[in-house]
């Protein structure tokens, strides 16, 4: 968790202060009736039938004497300490003590106010039939009628959580609580188009559901784990899935930080704690004003947010921009790399298409100018900003410049200072001490620059090998080490040891060996550290692990773990090594790749494809155990995507790869038509890699070829889910003679008709 987390933490803690006023004499009742009351002297609440949410008074610690009232996690399985609120009636509205909360006869809630006399919230269902009330086990505290018809119920105006069951609709929104929640700067917002919405004061927009325009749109949280956009038939348009989506969890709440960002939150009995597993800004620094009037964001090489200032702190402790527009001695520009500015109070940059240069002479002349931002995406622009208050995020993987403006010299801090008139030149004689002295200076300084060159080369050498060391002692909160291009040009020796197509050998400070892997094509950096934080959850015994990322300017790296026998291309294409596999080599590799596609299909908490399976992205390790490696990304002219492949295309792939290892040739067209025609003929030894010592067993042969047919038929609906492959390569399911697989159907609406289906098992 990193710092802006755990603050975040720490100040709703603070702010709510578990210290519940809800406290010690529990009402376990399903109905509430007509006239029922708690109070704050009486520190009564309502409870659910299973116990796991109470309602009741909450007081806050810096304010004395002030209450408000709600539900929080009841569950005797929690500590008091982790007892998250989850709703608060009227959400900013505070009481004193001697106030109470009561359903009034006339089937209203109320909370009165004592000390002013007034009434702080109501339902304002005094008119509408009710007869009772109830906190049902869900969180819902409800108000019904005779009939049981629903007339009010708390999740219609949920304060800055969700429960599993809840929804939220068209123009409603979720408040990041603070002591003023109807004037919290961070709000979730579902609009018009059916697209949830990170907001910041509500006009600026940070984050934004990738879901398809749509009316009528519903966002709902499941009881597995996943937030939805459902249709008016209750059809999921969109979803995401926290990380132990369809996991036994007994609790979840989805809540609005206080940082901004939207995250997913499970009960975690062994640490007994709760446990963020999906957040909607992966990059902390990416929420907008996360660091507000304290600085820029940086997101560093542990995974951590951080709040630094590169311009003046006040007494105050806020960062401003120095610059005052009355600066007697002039201006200048600094200069700032990687670093992405903007402002605050107001936020309304002015932005224009301009070049760098332009960019600069343009807040140069404007005296009201603060800060310019020129960055390149798509087309070259110039933020303006006309405010010292200025906040943004720094990256080495950015590209924009900002220009900050500051009054120059030393008469910025005393305007009458002023510089006396230089002394005349006196006449000066030839003096040959002072030349001989000023050539041994200027020979020793030489010198002095020489070593100091040499010293700086060897420490900075040392300090990128620290970092790495670092990097990898204390990874981000995913596990994953996360490393400058600097750094893997150190851990690789400067890509000096070649072991693959763009793939390299690394050494780690540890001594700990690992596998490099340039991905060589372009990707946006978001959807990069996205798909990589969600590759490095992936553990599985035949899959090779990801450990680490670089994600820097352009440079895409990935750092697997080093399989140290190499890829399985290697042992085919040498007759040597070749002979290690025997034929229960073979089969074993077979089935565990099977068994890891399948896992990467179906086993994960969502779809991840591989779509380039192949001999060289088949690892061994010591004891000639297969790991598929380089799983996730498609890269196609030149893009990188995540998961850009079907299901289809891997179960296609596979079955090449299972006659390449069955026949030792790697010509897949001409294999795949040779092997069948050979096994229809009934000569299937002769499809048998002849450099395979003892043969193979028949059995085994021909179920491998036959669900090798099967994967690689050319309609692709006929081809069979990875489970049934890795369960047929198990000997666990029988599987009938395939069809030729070079036969397109006549009729497409007949592809993957259910009787071809099923012939496979």
């Amino acid at each position: 968790m990193d710092m802006l987390q755990k603050e975040c933490l720490l100040r709703l803690g603070l702010l709510l202060c578990v210290s519940f006023g809800f406290l010690l004499h529990p009402l376990v009742t399903a109905v509430i009736p007509l006239g029922s009351k708690l109070s704050v002297v009486d520190n009564d609440c309502w409870v659910s039938s299973n116990g796991d949410f109470a309602f009741g008074f909450f007081n806050i610690t810096d304010e004395p004497n002030q209450f408000s009232v709600g539900i929080r996690f009841n569950s005797k399985s929690i500590p008091y300490s982790q007892q998250t609120l989850v709703w608060i009636a009227g959400a900013h509205v505070k009481v004193s003590n001697m106030s109470y909360f009561q359903l009034t006869p006339q089937g209203e809630l109320v909370l009165f106010d004592y000390l002013h006399g007034v009434t702080g919230w109501s339902s304002q269902t005094g008119n509408r039939s009710v007869v009772s009330a109830a906190l049902h086990d869900n969180g819902n505290l409800v108000l019904m009628d005779a009939k049981q018809n629903v007339i009010w119920q708390s999740f219609d105006t949920p304060s800055d959580t969700l429960l599993p069951g809840q929804s939220l609709s068209v123009y409603e929104t979720l408040r990041a609580s603070t002591k003023d929640p109807q004037n919290s700067y961070y709000s979730l917002y579902l609009n018009a188009s059916g697209r949830l919405q990170l907001r910041w004061e509500s006009s600026v927009v940070y984050w934004t559901s990738e879901s398809p325009s749509a009316a009528n749109l519903t966002a709902f949280l499941t009881t597995d784990g996943s937030l939805q956009l459902r249709d008016q038939k209750f059809k999921t348009v969109w979803s995401v899935f926290g990380e132990d989506h369809n996991d036994s969890v007994s609790y979840r709440f989805l809540r609005l930080d206080l940082d901004g960002n939207l995250r997913l939150y499970s009960w975690t009995e062994a640490s007994q704690s709760w446990r963020s597993v999906w957040q909607a800004v992966e990059n902390q620094c990416k929420v907008f004003d996360t660091c507000g009037k304290r600085g820029v964001c940086v997101f560093n090489a542990s995974g951590s947010a951080e709040c630094r200032c590169p311009f003046k702190v006040t007494d105050t402790n806020i960062c401003l921009v120095p610059y005052e527009q009355d600066c007697a001695s002039g201006i200048n520009m600094q200069q700032y790399k990687n670093i992405y500015l903007y402002g605050i109070y107001p936020p309304d940059d002015s932005v224009i298409t301009s070049s760098l240069q332009q960019c600069e002479q343009l807040c140069l002349n404007d005296p009201r100018c603060t800060v310019a931002t020129f960055s390149n995406i798509g087309r070259p622009q110039c933020s303006i900003k006309k405010t010292n208050y200025i906040t943004g995020y720094e990256d080495p993987s950015l590209s924009s410049i900002s220009f900050v403006k500051r009054c120059s010299g030393p008469l910025a801090v005393d305007p009458g200072l002023k510089k006396s008139p230089p002394p005349k030149p006196s006449p000066r004689r030839l003096c040959v001490r002072c030349i001989v002295g000023a050539a041994s200076g200027t020979f020793l300084f030489f010198a002095f620059v020489q070593l100091g060159i040499v010293f700086f080369i060897c420490r900075r050498k040392s300090s990128t090998m620290r970092k790495v060391t670092l990097a990898f002692t204390f990874p981000n909160s995913k596990g994953l080490m996360v490393l400058s291009f600097a750094e893997i040009k150190s851990i690789t020796g400067d890509f000096k040891n070649r072991i693959g197509p763009n793939m390299f050998k690394g050494v780690l400070p540890s001594n700990c060996l690992v596998a490099i892997k340039d991905l060589n094509a372009s990707i946006e950096e978001r959807k990069f550290r996205s798909a990589v934080m969600k590759i490095g959850t992936i553990h599985h015994k035949n899959l090779v692990e990801l450990e680490g990322y670089c994600c820097e300017f352009n440079n895409r790296y990935l750092v697997y773990e080093y399989a140290k026998a190499g890829s399985l291309d290697k042992y085919l294409d040498d007759p040597t090594l070749c002979k290690r596999l025997t034929w229960r080599n073979r089969i074993e590799i077979c089935s565990s790749v099977a068994k890891a596609i399948c896992y990467l299909h179906s086993g994960c908490r969502e779809f991840i494809s591989h779509g380039n399976l192949k001999c060289e992205n088949v690892m061994l390790d010591e004891d000639s155990v297969a790991k598929v490696s380089e799983y996730g990304f498609a890269i196609i002219n030149g893009e990188a995507t995540y998961c850009g492949f079907s299901a289809e295309k891997d179960v296609g792939d596979f079955g090449k790869l299972v006659l390449t290892l069955l026949t030792g040739q790697r010509d897949h067209e001409q294999v795949c038509e040779w092997a069948y025609e050979e096994w229809m003929e009934g000569r299937v030894d002769n499809v048998v890699d002849k450099r395979i010592e003892g043969g193979a067993n028949s059995e085994e042969l021909e179920r491998a070829l036959r669900i090798a047919f099967w994967c690689v038929q050319m309609d692709e609906h006929k081809r069979p889910p990875m489970e049934e492959v890795a369960r047929v390569l198990d000997g666990t399911l029988n599987v009938d003679p395939p069809p030729s697989p070079f036969q397109l159907p006549c009729n497409p609406q007949e592809n993957g008709s259910e009787s071809e289906l099923e012939s496979v098992v």
